[in-house]
């Protein structure tokens, strides 16, 4: 598999390369987020390393436009710990991170996990499974009556169940309150504001890593809510 190792320190870069040959990825190397972005679209990636802090185009807006372009993991690496850091990459489309200095057994590991639910959820077969809906690492199988996130399972009422499987049937399209109450509780709607808004909070407190920066679940304010198409 093709691994796109991207940092502006050469360095890293070369060390990357070394641990990861040894266990039999072939690496293509960047030195900058635009530099990246371009061998995304020129080059068959499995999974991105980037790095958090570079000069130019930084890792999270390479991440942004790489999020347009292939659904593939990014695994984030920045010398900072501070949680703000960490949920903003998330938010903006990374799958993981890791923060310098790593240990190499530690970064491998990161590597299988993450394309390991790849080739498992992510992959262009899992969206043409019969009544599985997907979007980043959302996944619903409605068969099954499960949810999961990363490959690990949420636990949803029926009714928070069933919001969020109408909306991610239809990702990316915007549903007033009343569009929502009436298609899941299948009845007129009657002032639901309330009713509907308890339930997105719970469901966002159980899908999202930050519930007030939502990457999946989000508001359009003065409309109504959408499931992000990621």
């Amino acid at each position: 598999m093709n691994i796109l190792v991207c940092d502006d320190d050469i360095e890293i870069v070369e060390a990357i390369e070394v641990y990861l040959k040894g266990d039999g990825y072939n690496i293509i190397k960047c030195y900058s987020g635009l530099e990246a972005v371009e061998a995304i679209q020129n080059n068959d990636v499995h999974l991105v390393i980037m790095d958090v802090m570079m000069p130019g185009m930084d890792g999270i807006k390479a991440t942004t436009k790489i999020r347009e372009i292939k659904n593939i993991p990014v695994i984030m690496v920045t010398a900072k710990s501070e949680e703000s850091d960490i949920v903003l990459g998330l938010n903006m489309g990374a799958d993981d991170y890791i923060t310098k200095p790593f240990n190499p057994l530690e970064l491998i590991a990161r590597v299988k996990s993450q394309l390991r639910r790849y080739t498992t959820l992510g992959g262009a077969s899992e969206k043409d499974k019969k009544d599985c809906y997907k979007t980043g690492n959302l996944l619903i199988d409605d068969e099954r009556k499960e949810v999961t996130i990363d490959a690990e399972p949420v636990k949803l009422t029926p009714v928070e169940y069933k919001i969020l499987l109408f909306l991610t049937k239809n990702k990316g399209r915007v549903f007033s309150i009343d569009d929502i109450y009436e298609n899941v509780w299948n009845e007129p709607s009657f002032n639901p504001e309330n009713t509907v808004a308890v339930h997105i909070r719970r469901i966002r407190e159980k899908v999202e890593i930050d519930p007030k920066n939502p990457k999946y679940l989000k508001v359009v304010w003065g409309v109504g809510y959408k499931v992000e198409d990621i």
